[in-house]
Parts: structure tokens; C-alpha cells; sequence
């Protein structure tokens, strides 16, 4: 039996030009816990590992002090990661349990899980695991409003960080917060300067959506002077009174993502689906739909409505709520904007 998981999770950092990734990826590191980990950068030098050096394997890899394997990426992110597998299933480097991918900051984080969940060799030995984003609580509000990598970066997080909340005021904090909720209204969101930062905890799968029907909410757009890539971001939830037939479901969540897929940055829900007792998460990212988990009870077991949760861009939400009423999914109102 091997040391790694049959599909090792790819963990994506990543976060706008000056947003703190890099010092977030150099704080995780020195943490043990992150020993079964493998770390993909651009550059060491640019992470400051060198007083976490403890052995060098190539010229592209190292191990650090934590036991956590770092690389360089040189090249196509694939061929990096299929070097990677090679040399652990040929005992050359530890057998780590997960890879984190740090991205550049002016890199849209869609190829990357693209990549990951299409390459013929790849999605048979990796899976996407968590996007953690970081976001820069002086100057993120402003790069939301003009840079749209900084929105696609946000909307598709599951986890956001917050840094540089030591240097910002409280206004301005609040203002950053409120446009990261309108792009992405339920993503765990923490604090770099204040909050202890688990290591193992922040770079673990995505979220259960267990926590609370709140959760699934929609909020009003920010007050930002909206050019194109932001005005044309939405976030809207729909509610579902009926239990739901997994296969018309699945057949038009098929057909939507094939159609409209490009346009859809993420869906998620909780559904109560005919003949089970409990509900069932979904989540998805553009073409990508994660296998559905069955949760084990309802969050408030008074209220077992089905509800879907969309951020999409430029596509009408009017549009998506037509096609689910023709194969006989109908929500109980019509769908709230957020943008």
C-alpha cells in the first residue's frame, strides 16, 4: 500500500500582485505539520526559504526543515507536476500527501484547475483540492474594481485571507470585505494579522456546506464605480420548497455547465434529493463539478428546502432559472441578483 492518497488533492494560492501569498505561503511553511506537503513556486528566492533549507534533491527541488518538499516551476505547471509524481512513485522524494500551487499574481486561477482536472495523466492520480485567495485589505477593494483577474481570483476561492488588516483602516476594511461578499458571499473568510492561521486547516479541502442556511446567502453590490468585469459578475441564490429528482438534476446541471460552463465561476447548494433522508452538497467550478457528499443530518432540520448558490459572469440569472423549469426544477422565487 503507498504513503499518498490514490488522488492527491492540488491546492491553488493565490491573489493579486502585492496581496501577501508569498508571506502567507513563507508563515505556512515553517509549520511541521506541513511535512507531507509538496509546494510548486516560481522562484524560491522570492518565498525567503533559505533559513528553512534543509536539503537540496535537484536544482529544482529542496527539502525544507518542516520535511516539506519545495520545487520550482520551470515550464508548463503540468510536466512540473508529472515530475513531481515520477520521482515520489519511484521513491526519489518523500511521499507527500498534497501540492500547493502558488500562482503568479496577475495569473487567472481558472486554467490552473483546468489544468488539474483535465490532463489526461493528471486527473488519474490528482484532484482539485481548496483555492485559498489572499487579498490585500489597503488596495484590494481598488483592485477588485479595476484588475479582473483580482475578481475571478476572489469569486472562486474557497477560503479567503485577508492581509495587511494591520495597516488598513477600519473603513477601508469594511469596504474591502463588503465587495469581497458581493463576488463571493460565503467563502470562511480570515484575518492574516490576527488570526493564528492553521496551517493544515487552511490548506484542506474545500469547506462542508454545513454550517448554517445563512450561509447560502446573496448581499447587494458594492459601491464601486463598476467597469465591465465587475459589473457583469453576479451572485444569486435559488430556493426549492420540492425535493429534487437527481437525475433530471444531474442532466440539466450537464447540459447548463456544457452550454454555459465559461460563464459559471461557481454553483454550489445543499439539495434534498427524493429518497434520501439527508442532504446532498454540491459544488462546482465552471466545467468542473466535485463528486456530491452526503451529509450526515441538515444543518436546522426544520428547514429542508433545496438551495443553489450561482456566482457567474455575464449570464443572465433569469436565463439559468428558464432552463431548470424545462426539465421541471422549479424554485420557489426568482433568483436575487447581487450585481
Amino acid at each position: 500500500m503507498s504513503d499518498y492518497p490514490d488522488f492527491t488533492p492540488v491546492i491553488l494560492l493565490t491573489g493579486f500582485l502585492g496581496s501577501g501569498k508569498t508571506t502567507l505561503l513563507a508563515r505556512l511553511l515553517k509549520d511541521p505539520a506541513l511535512g507531507d506537503t509538496a509546494v510548486l513556486i516560481n522562484e524560491f528566492g522570492e518565498v525567503g526559504l533559505d533559513h528553512h533549507l534543509l536539503d537540496r534533491i535537484d536544482d529544482q527541488m529542496v527539502l525544507l526543515s518542516s520535511g516539506c518538499l519545495c520545487c520550482t516551476i520551470r515550464g508548463e505547471l503540468a510536466e512540473a507536476i508529472k515530475a513531481l509524481h515520477s520521482k515520489r512513485a519511484r521513491g526519489e522524494v518523500p511521499p507527500f500527501r498534497r501540492i500547493v500551487v502558488e500562482s503568479t499574481g496577475l495569473a487567472d486561477p481558472l486554467p490552473v484547475i483546468a489544468t488539474i482536472t483535465a490532463d489526461p495523466v493528471l486527473k488519474h492520480h490528482f484532484r482539485m483540492g481548496a483555492v485559498v485567495t489572499t487579498v490585500d485589505a489597503v488596495n484590494g477593494r481598488d483592485q477588485l474594481a479595476r484588475q479582473p483577474e483580482s475578481v475571478t481570483q476572489a469569486a472562486v476561492a474557497d477560503r479567503l485571507v485577508l492581509t495587511k488588516t494591520d495597516l488598513a483602516d477600519t473603513a477601508t476594511t469594511d469596504a474591502t470585505i463588503d465587495a469581497l461578499r458581493a463576488l463571493n458571499p460565503d467563502a470562511p473568510l480570515h484575518r492574516a494579522a490576527t488570526d493564528p492561521l492553521d496551517a493544515t486547516a487552511l490548506l484542506s479541502d474545500r469547506p462542508a456546506l454545513t454550517t448554517a442556511l445563512e450561509g447560502f446567502r446573496c448581499v447587494a453590490a458594492p459601491d464601486l464605480a463598476a467597469p465591465a468585469h465587475l459589473a457583469a459578475i453576479a451572485s444569486f441564490a435559488l430556493v426549492f420548497e420540492a425535493s429534487i429528482d437527481w437525475t433530471l438534476f444531474g442532466l440539466w446541471l450537464t447540459m447548463l455547465l456544457n452550454r454555459h460552463g465559461s460563464a459559471i465561476l461557481r454553483v454550489k447548494g445543499l439539495l434534498n434529493v427524493e429518497g434520501s433522508e439527508t442532504p446532498v452538497a454540491i459544488h462546482g467550478v465552471q466545467q468542473l463539478v466535485h463528486v456530491p457528499t452526503h451529509l450526515a443530518a441538515w444543518p436546522n432540520p426544520d428547514d429542508r428546502r433545496s438551495r443553489l448558490v450561482f456566482i457567474t459572469r455575464g449570464l443572465d440569472p433569469a436565463l439559468i432559472e428558464r432552463s431548470m423549469q424545462a426539465f421541471g426544477l422549479k424554485p420557489a422565487r426568482a433568483p436575487m441578483a447581487a450585481a
